[in-house]
C-alpha cells in the first residue's frame, strides 16, 4: 500500500532540499502545518529527530542523505486513519531531482505501510502530500 505525490519547483534542487531537509521547520508550509513542536533533543537534520505537527502527528526522521537529496519518516501516530491503533509501518520518503534543463526541481513525496486495519490511509494522506506540494511550490514563487 502506498501514495505517490510530485511537483516541479521553480528553484534548484540543493535550494529545495536545504529547506526541506530541516525537520524542525516546515514554516514554508503556510496552509498545511500551523504547529510544528520539536520533541526530544536531536538536531533537526539528526536520524532519531523527532517532532509534533499541529498537535496530531508524531513523527520520526529515519534517514537523511544530503547527497541524494533525500530523507525518510516515520509517522508513529495520527489522527483518523493514521492512529497507531490503525496503521502500521508507515514511512515517508522525500527526494528532490534536479530538472537540468531550466535549472528547477521534481520533488516526490510517496509514503508506504505494512497494515491498515480499517482503510483509507491513502484517502487521507494524498491530499495532504498533494497540499504540502503546493505549498512548497508557493515558497519559491514569491
Amino acid at each position: 500500500m502506498e501514495c505517490y505525490n510530485s511537483a516541479v519547483i521553480k528553484a534548484s534542487a540543493e535550494k529545495v532540499f536545504d529547506t526541506l531537509k530541516n525537520f524542525h521547520d516546515m514554516s514554508w508550509s503556510k496552509n498545511v502545518v500551523n504547529q510544528l513542536d520539536p520533541v526530544g533533543d536531536r538536531k533537526s537534520d539528526e536520524v532519531g529527530a523527532k517532532r509534533v505537527l499541529n498537535g496530531a502527528f508524531s513523527e520520526t526522521l529515519k534517514a537523511m542523505n544530503p547527497q541524494e537529496k533525500s530523507f525518510s519518516y516515520s509517522i508513529d501516530d495520527g489522527p483518523g486513519p493514521l492512529s497507531k491503533d490503525n496503521v502500521d509501518g508507515y514511512i515517508g520518503n522525500v527526494k528532490v531531482l534536479p530538472i537540468t534543463e531550466d535549472n528547477t526541481s521534481l520533488v516526490v513525496w510517496t509514503c508506504k505501510w505494512q497494515r491498515d486495519k480499517e482503510g483509507g490511509v491513502a484517502d487521507f494522506c494524498n491530499p495532504i502530500y498533494h497540499a504540502l506540494l503546493q505549498d512548497l511550490k508557493a515558497h519559491f514563487s514569491t
